[in-house]
Order: C-alpha cells, then sequence, then structure tokens
C-alpha cells in the first residue's frame, strides 16, 4: 500500500500526536507517560506515531506550498508573481519580508512540530517492550521507524537552517526539558548531530530493492542523500551571526569526504537511475506513481484534499490555466526571462521547465508573454482533477538521482584539485539525458578544477529549475549576491536587446491553437501555430528578431518587451530589488516567536 494512501487511513487514530491548542514557539504536547508507553507498546502503533512525524513535512505550511514554493524566490531562475508586499510571499521573493510577516510564523512552527514529534518516537522506540524483547522481525521493523525519525528530524533542522541560521537545538520531547526557552544554537554543531544521526539511521533503514513500498517512504538511499546535501551545506558557506558575514564551515574536506562518500553508495547499489525521459520523472508525481528507473529516491507524498496534508504544487505553482478553463490555476512562480535562454535550443529540459504557453479560457494553448512565463514541471492539466480545486495531491520531489550524480562530481572536484574520470562521467550522464537526440550540441565539460566546479554550477541551475534547490545551492557557493547581480545585468541586456540578447525577438506571433494534454510539454509547445519567418525554423523562432506589423490571422504577444525597467529595478516590481549580502541570505523570525522566547534573539540585522 502506498505511504500517502496508508497516511489518510490512519490520520484519524493519531490521537497521541495531537497538538494542544496553544501554538507557542515550543510549547510541550500535552502527552503523559502512560499514554506514551501505551503508544510504543507494539510495532503498529508506533507506525502509526512515526505516521505524525511525516505529517509535518506537507502541507500548505510544509512542502505543500510554503517551504517548496514561497521560500525559494528568488534566485537566477524564478520569482514570486505579483507587486511586492513585506507582510506576503512577494516580501519573501524580493528579500523585502518583515518580521510580521506571516508566511514566516507557521512554517517556522511546523518544523519545531515535526521535530518534537520525531523526538518523542526517538526517544521512545529503544524504550519499547516490542524493541527490547520483541521478535526479530518486529525488532526490525522499529529499527526501521527509528532511522526513519532520525532522517526526518535531520531534514526539519536543515529546513530551519538553510532559511534562518541558528536556531535553537532541541532533541528529546519538551516535556522532558528542564525549560521550553532555549537559545539559539550554532548552526555547526546542529548539522554535526544530524550528519551523526544520519549515519546512524543508515544502519537502520533499507535499500529500495529490500524494502519494497513507494518513493514516499523513507530508505537508505535517501538517507545518504539528504546526508551529502547536509554535509555539502556544511562544508560550504554561510551567514553567520558574529561576525555578520558570509563564511565557510571548517574543515571542508571532512565534509566533501562525506559528500562523496554516500553518493558513491547510491551509485554502487544501482537501486535508482536516470529515466531517460526527464518528463516522465515529474509526470509520476502527478498520480503518485514512481517513474520507470525510480530517480526520484524520495518524494514527500500529498493527499486528502486539505491545508494540512495536500499540496498546492500544480495549482499555485506551474504552468498557469485560465480560472475559466477546465484547470484553473494560478501559475503564481514566473520564470526570469533571461532563464530561458540559459538553456541550450536543443536542451529537452527547456519547454518542461519553464512553461512559455500557459492555458486559455477556451481550453487552448497561446503564447506567454516573456515577463509571464511559470515553472512548468507541475501542471494541473495533467492531473485528472478539473475545475477550481487547489489541492491537487501531487508529491513534490526532495531527492533525485541527478542530484547524486552533481553532487558526487562536485565533492570528487573538491577533494581531489580536479574531477576525476568517474565526476566527469557522472555529469555526462545528465548532459546527455538532456541533449537525448542532439548529443553533438550537449557541448565539453571542462576538466580544470574551476572550469568544472562553473560547468556544475550552470548545469545545476539547468537540471533542478523549480525545484527549490536554487537560491540554497547559490548560498553554500556564497554566490546569491553574484548571480542576483550577474542577473539583472542581462535582464537588462535583455531589455534593450543587447549582448547575447541582440537578436531576441521583441514579440511573438501566434493563433490560438488545440491544447492535448498528453502531448509531452515540447511537442504542446510546438503544437501552437507560431509564425515563422521565411528561411528560419520552428526552433531559431526565439532566436530571431521579429518582422514590423503582426501577419495575418495571428496575434501578438510581447516577448523581450514585456521587460521593462520597472521589472528589474521598481520599489513594487523589481527582480529581488530588496536584496542586501551579508544580511538578507536568512529570513528574519516572526516576531511574535521572538517574543515568546526570551533566549531567543532576532539577529541578522532585522
Amino acid at each position: 500500500m502506498k505511504l500517502n494512501r496508508l497516511i489518510s487511513i490512519l490520520s484519524c487514530l493519531i490521537i497521541f500526536f495531537t497538538l494542544t491548542s496553544c501554538d507557542e514557539f515550543l510549547d510541550a504536547e500535552n502527552i503523559s507517560n502512560s499514554n506514551e508507553e501505551q503508544q510504543f507498546d507494539s510495532a503498529a502503533d508506533t507506525f502509526t506515531a512515526l505516521i505524525g512525524v511525516y505529517n509535518q513535512v506537507i502541507g500548505d505550511d510544509g512542502y505543500g506550498q510554503r517551504l517548496n514554493l514561497y521560500f525559494p524566490q528568488s534566485a537566477d531562475d524564478f520569482k514570486t508573481s505579483g507587486d511586492y508586499n513585506c507582510n506576503d510571499r512577494r516580501g519573501l521573493s524580493t528579500y523585502g519580508a518583515c518580521t510580521s510577516n506571516p508566511d514566516l510564523n507557521k512554517p517556522f512552527l511546523k518544523l519545531y512540530s515535526g521535530i518534537e514529534r520525531a523526538n518523542l518516537v526517538i526517544k521512545n522506540i529503544p524504550l519499547s517492550p516490542v524493541y527490547q524483547t520483541g521478535s526479530t522481525t518486529d525488532k526490525k521493523l522499529m529499527d526501521r521507524y527509528l532511522g526513519e525519525a532520525y532522517t526526518l528530524r535531520a531534514q526539519f533542522y536543515y529546513d530551519l537552517i538553510k532559511n534562518w541560521g541558528d536556531v535553537p537545538m532541541q532533541l528529546v520531547p519538551s516535556s522532558d526539558l528542564e525549560t521550553v526557552y532555549l537559545p539559539k544554537t550554532d548552526r555547526d554543531v546542529i548539522y554535526e548531530q544530524m550528519i551523526a544521526d544520519l549515519a546512524k539511521a543508515a544502519t537502520l533503514v533499507p535499500w529500495r530493492s529490500e524494502a519494497g513500498g513507494s518513493n514516499t517512504r523513507i530508505t537508505k538511499a535517501a538517507v545518504k542523500g539528504l546526508r551529502a546535501r547536509i554535509a555539502l551545506a556544511r562544508a560550504g558557506y554561510s551567514l553567520r551571526r558574529s561576525p555578520r558575514v558570509m563564511a565557510q564551515g571548517s574543515n571542508p574536506q571532512v565534509y566533501y569526504k562525506i559528500a562523496y562518500d554516500e553518493c558513491k553508495d547510491i551509485i554502487t547499489k544501482g537501486d535508482h537511475g536516470l529515466n531517460a525521459s526527464f518528463e516522465a520523472v515529474f509526470r509520476a508525481l502527478h498520480d503518485n506513481s514512481e517513474d520507470a528507473a525510480h530517480e526520484v529516491i524520495f518524494a514527500v507524498g500529498a493527499f486528502g484534499g486539505n491545508a494540512a496534508t495536500d499540496s498546492k504544487i500544480g495549482y499555485y505553482n506551474g504552468m498557469r490555466h485560465d480560472a475559466s478553463s477546465n484547470w484553473a490555476s494560478s501559475g503564481g512562480v514566473n520564470a526570469l526571462p533571461v532563464y530561458f535562454y540559459e538553456f541550450g535550443k536543443f536542451d529537452v529540459r527547456r519547454d518542461l521547465t519553464v512553461a512559455s504557453m500557459q492555458i486559455n479560457a477556451a481550453n487552448q494553448a497561446i503564447l506567454a508573454t516573456g515577463a509571464l512565463c511559470t515553472d512548468g514541471k507541475f501542471r494541473k492539466s495533467w492531473t485528472s482533477i478539473t475545475g477550481t480545486a487547489q489541492n491537487l495531491a501531487i508529491d513534490w520531489p526532495m531527492i533525485r538521482y541527478s542530484d547524486i550524480l552533481l553532487m558526487f562530481a562536485e565533492a570528487d572536484n573538491e577533494i581531489n584539485g580536479s574531477p576525476s574520470a568517474e565526476a566527469v562521467n557522472a555529469v555526462q550522464q545528465v548532459r546527455n539525458r538532456a541533449y537525448a537526440g542532439n548529443l553533438g550540441q550537449a557541448g565539453t565539460i571542462p576538466t580544470d578544477k574551476t572550469g568544472f566546479f562553473n560547468y556544475i554550477v550552470h548545469e545545476r541551475l539547468l537540471e533542478f529549475g523549480g525545484e527549490g534547490l536554487r537560491k540554497y545551492d547559490l548560498i553554500r557557493w556564497n554566490l546569491l549576491a553574484t548571480k542576483i547581480a550577474e542577473t539583472r545585468v542581462k535582464l537588462a541586456q535583455f531589455q534593450n536587446g543587447t549582448g547575447q540578447y541582440t537578436n531576441t525577438p521583441t514579440v511573438l506571433y501566434y493563433k490560438d491553437s488545440p491544447y492535448d494534454k498528453t502531448k509531452t510539454a515540447q511537442a504542446a509547445l510546438n503544437a501552437i501555430d507560431v509564425y515563422v519567418p521565411a528561411g528560419v525554423s520552428r526552433a531559431d523562432v526565439y532566436y530571431t528578431p521579429a518582422q514590423s506589423g503582426t501577419p495575418t490571422g495571428y496575434k501578438a504577444v510581447n516577448w523581450r518587451v514585456a521587460v521593462t525597467a520597472d521589472y528589474i529595478n521598481s520599489p513594487l516590481k523589481g527582480y529581488a530589488q530588496y536584496f542586501e549580502a551579508n544580511r538578507k541570505e536568512l529570513f528574519p523570525i516572526y516576531n511574535d516567536i521572538i517574543l515568546s522566547n526570551y533566549n531567543l534573539q532576532q539577529d541578522y540585522g532585522y
């Protein structure tokens, strides 16, 4: 039975994990010792408790909307649509969030609620009579549950650190603390604990081939993949409290080796691979299935049609469908116009990742403007849900095999001072998939350390667009300020039709065209009747100056001229206009949370 289906059955049984009405930070859940003992007196009841931990990953305040769709904006790929407001998602996207921004509140609390639930499982499994005197089969199950709880707790702390920096670390249930008013703990101390916990967890959970079930359940590859990701974050840069500068973690080579070893184990095991079809990886997430190559190592399962356990993936983000169409969706995450041109002309990832089309009220496909393309890996019309529903039960990919290959290559390069043949091959696999059918256009991978690193920086931009990784990658490389500045220059060039955008068309001409949702993203785009000047191929339309005057029977849509000075620099509409280096790499903590804990400080200049 798929995990998210099982969750929906068991959720009503999770009395043990029902929160009290108080929503304060680190407020202890009102659970007696006898209730704890009863909850863990069988493997089945323990699994019910574990489901309560999994439940804290998804929902509007988790990886159903805010953690994965709001918080990662903006980098050099996407931004949130709409005008700046310091108290909503646009404040997050423009690096101008106020301490009163309510979108900062519940995700922070939800992550600590997940930590609390995980702590209860981690504490009570070793105390359980099943664990101490039960059958071998039951003890093996309890070991697995313990490993999953350690992994989920590490994920919660990683989400806290990458968004807020140093935070309080709590490793036991609140009821076991002398005080819940905890001060901040240095992130490196938390990282060390999580890296150690994940090493333990990897000995407790099975590989996918040994486990059964689906990719919404943690396996050994998921543990190792998360450990590699955290190790690279520990090796990389982050905004420190004192002095308030971006600084690299100590002993980075130690953590590069951890990342290398964990990724190498996953590659060697062979339980996961690259799907030959890049698009198929994401299509599978729309019906809660697994892609044929098991490329998605761990996905957050969405279910239930509600804000607590489902997701707004494909409704809030994803390709836009007009509100009067069969599949109303908002398309609230917009691709930066210059991101489209980071992809090579024959890169199959481009037309999936950047949806340069949308669906109108008559359910026809039309072109989007250059400023209103969206992230396209998630599309409501790829689900079976129509109408105005916002919860679509689309799963979110947390770790993909392509990420393992690129993390492995990055770590190899850092350890050896230049990439090994294995590292080059790992990147080549990702690149070859992107240029399937056009390998001659894939280019050559550099083999010097700096060149290879820069290649990975760019390849990750192309591979993971819209998956919530880019901003955090740039932060750990200390490249966020650099890439924002570079993107501003590119946007100005795009606006003016200079530099690499000299031949970019000002407008495009098209006709409303039938939309077939069963076609691939690339085929659906190519099915739109776009005016192609004589002597120009369909593939070259986006790289050829527009003719003057609209051809008979066609409509004009602004492409390059959709980008204005306001889009780049205005206080309301500008790209990342409130970013400040050595400050805005992190969010402020919501002010009521600060007020609820006299040992907690705001820091980072907020």
